[in-house]
């Protein structure tokens, strides 16, 4: 096996080619709509078709290509239809999550909450999108880190996944990013009264709700009508 810049090693192939392929995906380098020329892919990275075989099964599995019998492998297009579905059930699943442990958040669970929103707020001051993108992760973390249902961490994890790197936006929409923040903001005074029911509520029917984020996620995704796909 070759090793180099762009060459896949030996240890953890399977899971090497994944992190290659999703990457490419998320650069752009693969666009959505694209057909997957399985021979050159071996050929670049120094692999057999297995290990390749392997993980675009994973990618299938987890929404990012489609494969195609009799045509091939294809990276999928993100449509209006796909988000409405995906925000349904991260809503849907934080939500439980919330809830999970029956108790409150602890003081420091909230104080954390205050502070990765008001870094949000200085990341999107200072025009920081990866700054921004990484700090919701960590915000919404808080809260899901609460359950100890991995499957559903895991499951949150792939649509979030999905949602964000098809190819990934580099560019704010700031009022809807300003909005978030005043959203995080709500929530965190629910959960300050501990009342986890109406914070998980809020969660469902606002944060993650297809229908009030609709108008951003147009602008966002640059699409044209429901049911269309990404460009």
């Amino acid at each position: 096996m070759m090793t180099g810049p762009g060459v896949i090693q030996l240890m953890s192939l399977r899971e090497q080619v994944y992190e290659h392929l999703r990457g490419s995906i998320e650069a752009g380098a693969l666009e959505p709509g694209t057909f997957l020329d399985q021979n050159r892919i071996s050929a670049d990275l120094g692999i057999s078709r297995t290990p390749l075989r392997d993980a675009l099964l994973q990618l299938d599995l987890e929404g990012f290509v489609e494969v195609l019998p009799r045509r091939g492998v294809r990276v999928r297009k993100l449509t209006l239809d796909d988000i409405r579905h995906l925000y349904e059930i991260i809503g849907a699943l934080e939500g439980a999550a919330l809830l999970s442990s029956g108790d409150a958040l602890a003081s420091r669970e909230i104080e954390m909450l205050e502070r990765l929103n008001g870094a949000m707020s200085a990341a999107l001051d200072a025009a920081d999108f990866d700054a921004y993108y990484a700090l919701n992760l960590d915000f919404h973390g808080v809260f899901l880190s609460r359950s100890d249902n991995e499957e559903l961490k895991r499951t949150v994890r792939v649509c979030r996944q999905r949602l964000y790197d098809f190819p990934r936006e580099r560019a704010f929409v700031p009022e809807w990013e300003r909005r978030s923040i005043e959203e995080h903001a709500a929530l965190i005074a629910l959960i300050q009264e501990q009342d986890l029911r109406a914070a998980a509520d809020f969660l469902r029917d606002v944060h993650w709700s297809f229908a009030i984020q609709m108008p951003f996620l147009l602008r966002y995704y640059h699409l044209d009508e429901p049911g269309g796909a990404l460009e």
